[in-house]
């Protein structure tokens, strides 16, 4: 009886109500060997990736820990190549703020932001490599936060408190027009923050929760050329939008059939109930269609790229929330098949850089639109 009533969820939840049916497949191809290290150096988790103005690609990677507890040991390293993928610097060798990297960013004058999760810090390095901004502040190591030092430990109950400047496992940063910064401070304080072009703090706004403003994970952030505030909110399955002020405007779900058929890259499939163990740790984060990414291409007339873990595909969206095309379509570990994409960097609409957790690497992806076709739904089978 349990076995049927399982079938009878996925089938019910496959394709989700209101889906979005006859959304085209976009056809791409992969480069081989996008980015070449050298022998001695090798990728961990990519977590973040970035293209600057002159074409080279600037990879977050967990990794560069020859030493250490394995339990919360440091690992992050902020690697250069050039527009070719051959490896050009490491920035920021031995950094203090290091723990546990989870974004890069690159603004207009070719700055590098790297958000680090581990330390709660966000720093941001001149095109030289230099530290010129620090946001947020790392434990110290004699300092007791009542538990909230550990990076691992997420408490809500009682809900955090606030502090303006002091961030809870940050995931993401952007830019509007003017310059003004805005964090996804992520996995604890559930909020966005926004200073200044001069670092100057303005406000926040968010709290845990999944009403209209409220975040299961802020995991990333993005600023369209209105000012418009894109936040992909994981945990709740949907992608928010504000303006600059925070003021809520609308919200974007994502309901593209899927293969129920399909495998995770890792674990078990999502319980889709959502009576799975721990919910209000876990939440959606592993729904189909949960947003895990936020890129906007430059240009006149920009696109929305995100990503999803599971059954693992990347979604092409206008700005108004329409799919305008799906890539790929199942989890894995060879070339046109992702594990877990934990960033995208659009530098066109048709090029796109993929950063993996679980397969260590940054794909480049060309994508051909021109010779797409429009599937049905293979939910069910």
């Amino acid at each position: 009886m349990k076995r049927w009533l399982i079938i009878g969820v996925l089938l019910v939840l496959g394709p989700p109500a209101g889906a979005q049916q006859g959304v085209p497949q976009i056809p791409f191809d992969s480069v081989p060997n996008c980015l070449r290290l050298p022998p001695d150096m090798f990728f961990g988790e990519a977590a973040g990736v970035a293209v600057n103005s002159k074409g080279h690609i600037v990879v977050v990677s967990r990794s560069g820990n020859s030493g250490g507890p394995a339990f919360a040991a440091a690992a992050s390293q902020v690697l250069e190549f050039d527009a070719d993928g051959q490896f050009l610097r490491e920035i920021g060798k031995h950094l203090y703020a290091w723990s546990y990297g989870h974004a890069v960013r690159i603004d207009r004058d070719d700055n590098i932001w790297v958000v680090e999760k581990g330390s709660d810090m966000v720093i941001k390095f001149n095109p030289e490599g230099r530290v010129e901004m620090v946001f947020g502040r790392k434990p110290e190591a004699s300092e007791d936060l009542g538990g909230l030092e550990v990076p691992h430990k997420r408490i809500f109950t009682p809900p955090p408190v606030h502090e303006n400047g002091r961030f809870r496992q940050p995931t993401d940063v952007a830019w509007d027009a003017a310059g003004n910064i805005y964090i996804s401070d992520g996995y604890i304080n559930s909020r966005v923050a926004k200073y200044d072009k001069t670092g100057q703090w303005i406000k926040s706004w968010g709290e845990r929760g999944s009403g209209p403003g409220q975040f299961h994970t802020p995991h990333g952030i993005g600023v369209d050329p209105q000012g418009n505030v894109y936040v992909a909110d994981r945990g709740n399955r949907r992608i928010q939008v504000f303006d600059g002020d925070g003021k809520y405007l609308r919200q974007i779900t994502i309901d593209v059939p899927y293969d129920t058929s399909a495998m995770p890259a890792l674990g078990n499939k999502p319980d889709l109930t959502g009576n799975g163990p721990d919910p209000l740790s876990y939440g959606k984060n592993h729904y189909p269609g949960s947003a895990w990414t936020i890129c906007i291409t430059p240009g006149p007339n920009p696109v929305l790229y995100t990503s999803e873990s599971y059954p693992g595909r990347i979604f092409k969206l206008s700005l108004d929330g329409k799919v305008l095309g799906v890539i790929g379509g199942r989890s894995g570990k060879l070339l046109k098949e992702f594990g877990w994409v934990h960033a995208l960097a659009c530098p066109s609409e048709n090029e796109l850089y993929v950063a993996e957790i679980l397969n260590w690497r940054v794909q480049k992806l060309l994508l051909h639109p021109q010779q797409g076709r429009t599937t049905a739904s293979t939910a069910g089978r």
